[in-house]
Order: C-alpha cells, then structure tokens, then sequence
C-alpha cells in the first residue's frame, strides 16, 4: 500500500514539485490549495484531509517580503493563522509528521555570513516574522502535543515554474522573463547584494529527507541553502542582456546559508550549481 502525503500549497510553485516527486515515489499524495477552493483556515476540513496521512508538508503561503509590507493583515492570516491551523488538524489527525516551509528571512539583516540557524532571529518584515512565528508554533507543537514537526529555512528558492510576472516576482524567473520579451533586466538597487540561490529540486529533497529522517521532529530548525552567495549582478550577467537600475527596497543585503546542521541530520547535500540552473532555464525558454 502507497503511503500518503498532503502537500498544502500544492499547486505552488514549490508544492508543485513536491507533489511530482512524492508522487514518483509511490506516494497517495493529497494537494491542498486555495487555487482549487481549498482554505487552509478551514481547520475541520483540513483534518479530514489529514486523516491517514503520513506526512503534511506545509508549503502553503502568501509569500514575498514586499507583498507582506503592503498587506500585513492579509499575510498574517495565511501564514501565521493558516500555519496554526495546519498543525492543529494534523495534531488531531493523527499525523505522523509536519514538514514547515520556513523562510531564511526570519535572519533579517545580519552582520556575519555564513548564516547559522543558533544566530538570534531578526524578521525585518512581517512576511519573516509571520514565517518566524510559523517555526516557533512547529517546535511548541513538538514539546506540547508531541506532534511531530521540522522547519526548513529556505534561501531564494528557483527552478523551472516559478512566476516570472507581477511586482513581487522572484529574481532570477523575472530577469529570465525580462530577456525573453527584449526589455532591460531591472535590478534593484546597484546589483551588490548577494543571494544564496537553491534549485527547487535541491528544496524538494531536502524536504523527502527531513519527512524521512529519524534523527529529527522534534521542532528543529534547519537551512537549506545552496552555500554560495552570488551578487543578483552576477545573476543578470548570467542571465545575459542589457540592465537598468531601480529604486533600492527593503531587503538584507546578504544571505549566505550555513547548511551543515540539514547535512549532519539529513544528509542534504546541494547538487545544482547557479551557472548549471540558470542554464536549464534558459534552455527551456529557448535562451540558449
């Protein structure tokens, strides 16, 4: 018998990739999004979504740090109200474990690189705070009601599927974007700032591992980074085409993922290099 999983955000851009390989692995999986009339607010609908299931990753989320600027209350009841709800129904459920997509923007601004998960949170945003306050509901879930729970802090997630448009649109899709429809590449600021940038296929990995592992659940909090920063410059030259420089945001000026607290409990290991995932993506625009 197949055993089954519930991805929230299914039909996300990160839920999307996780429900292909959970499914390539035998997984019953169970997509749960808002895309398909699905509310994660809805906590007695959630639990019988959850019934049976072993594991619930809960990628679900009203992402993007300048969206949450504009919209703290909207935000808030996604991901800090709806995480709440995802770890009661799966408390109830009967859940073996909860797989928390957390955010490396809970470091805020910080001094020293690399970015270690013992470094005291500093959310500069309510986007990192609500995604913060997600990881201290998973760990009081583990000590409180022995629901099994790990956080996975993502660093500038990118891969194949990711949206290119709007106001908010990661870096790296919109620049790819940008190139396709021979306009300049718009870099925020002088293009000095520095990203750790993780292929999606690394994230969904460490995702398997973390659901899998039997050294973590206990509310523990992990990066997942690719341990390189890069300039989001380099990036635009990578991505080839003429630029233009806009208006600086709100935003640290550096990340920079330590990963060996996922490596020494998971296993995880990066294996997609930036030059090699921008190069995929360029070659399924038709870039190359």
């Amino acid at each position: 018998m197949s055993k089954k999983a519930v991805v929230t955000g299914g039909e996300g851009f990160i839920g999307t990739h996780l429900v292909e390989a959970l499914t390539r692995e035998g997984f019953d999986v169970v997509s749960v999004d808002i895309k398909s009339g699905l509310d994660i607010l809805d906590t007695s609908k959630l639990t019988e979504i959850f019934s049976g299931a072993s594991y619930v990753f809960h990628t679900a989320a009203l992402p993007r740090v300048q969206y949450s600027i504009e919209y703290p209350q909207q935000t808030s009841n996604t991901n800090v109200e709806g995480t709440l709800s995802v770890l009661v129904a799966a408390r109830d459920a009967g859940v073996k474990r909860v797989v928390y997509s957390a955010s490396s923007s809970a470091y805020g601004d910080q001094k020293v690189m690399p970015l270690r998960e013992d470094m005291r949170a500093n959310p500069i945003s309510p986007y990192a705070l609500q995604k913060y306050i997600g990881e201290l509901y998973c760990k009081l879930f583990s000590d409180v009601y022995n629901l099994s729970t790990v956080s996975l802090r993502y660093f500038n997630v990118y891969g194949p599927g990711a949206d290119p448009n709007g106001a908010y649109a990661l870096a790296i899709a919109k620049f790819l974007k940008q190139r396709q429809d021979n306009t300049p590449i718009t870099i925020t600021g002088d293009g000095t700032q520095t990203r750790d940038f993780t292929h999606v296929r690394d994230v969904v990995r460490a995702n398997m591992l973390a659901a899998m592992s039997d050294r973590v659940g206990k509310g523990e909090v992990m990066n997942i980074g690719a341990g390189r920063g890069v300039s989001i410059n380099e990036i635009a030259a990578l991505v080839g085409g003429p630029v233009e420089h806009i208006a600086p945001r709100l935003e640290p000026h550096d990340t920079l993922a330590d990963s060996s607290l996922a490596r020494e409990l998971l296993g995880f290991e990066p294996t997609v290099t930036i030059e090699d995932g921008i190069a995929e993506l360029k070659s399924l625009a038709g870039l190359a």
